[in-house]
Order: C-alpha cells, then structure tokens, then sequence
C-alpha cells in the first residue's frame, strides 16, 4: 500500500527480505545494500509465518539490511509483497560507521499486533529452519507481475 510520506530512495530491511535472493525475486531487480540497525523498536515473528513484523520499543534494536536506489516500479512490487499489515514508513538507520540515514521501513501496523507472538524473531534460525518452508509455501512473492 502507498505511503502517505515522500518515497526514500532505500529501504530497511529486517524479515524475509535480507535475504538478497527473496529481495532481488521481490524487487524484480538486483539491488546494492548495507547492513545497519534501527533503533526504537523491536522485531517479532508473525503468528503462523515464518517471517516477523516490527513494532515500536523504547530500547529495542533491529539489525538489518539497507537497499539502495529503489525505483518506482521496485516501491510498487514491495508494496503489494508486502500487504495490508504493514506500513511503509520513513525512519532513521543507523549503519555500521555510525553514519545516520533516512530510509523507508515496512512497520506493523498496530491494528494488526494482536497477530505478533511474543517470540522474537531470528534470522539465523530463519536461514536454518524458515527459509525454504517461506519460499515454498508464501507464494505471494512470485505472483507480484
């Protein structure tokens, strides 16, 4: 869904996403990206998915990834990959020589919460146990065009 704010050129990432491959297959593009950190909130795996959502907390930290020079038809195709509980929203990144950028970030929307478990979700797990489970069984990424 369109955010109501100016487009960044980049995205954070923090789920299924830095996965460069799902990020390319979703974008319909490969991108250059940048590891960094958001700070202020905090990532939970999505009741039933195998990938997480992120929401607002005050010591929270999210470790991610930054996709540089998204185009339009990128923003469009994350968009609908994406979906009704997420939120594409401008925040502050953090990367790893302590350079602070602005990039557009996917957030949960708080009327969709009650979907989050409490579990935190973990992207080596994912790599290990959630990967190929997602890509076979979320079709969603592979019916963008």
């Amino acid at each position: 869904m369109p955010s109501q704010f100016p487009l960044a050129q980049d995205l954070f990432t923090y789920g299924s996403l830095m996965c460069e491959d799902i990020m390319t297959e979703v974008a319909g593009m490969r991108l250059s990206f940048t590891a960094a950190t958001l700070r202020g909130y905090q990532r939970f795996l999505v009741k039933d998915e195998h990938y997480p959502g992120v929401i607002p907390r005050e010591n929270g930290l999210v470790p991610g990834i930054v996709y540089h020079r998204i185009t339009q038809e990128c923003w469009s195709r994350l968009d609908r990959f994406e979906g009704a509980m997420y939120n594409r929203r401008p925040v502050t990144v953090r990367y790893e020589n302590g350079v602070e950028a602005l990039a557009d970030c996917y957030l949960f929307r708080p009327e969709c919460a009650h979907r989050l478990t409490t579990t935190a979700w973990d992207y080596a797990a994912f790599l290990e146990n959630g990967k190929t489970l997602f890509q076979q069984q979320y079709c969603g990424f592979k019916a963008i065009d």
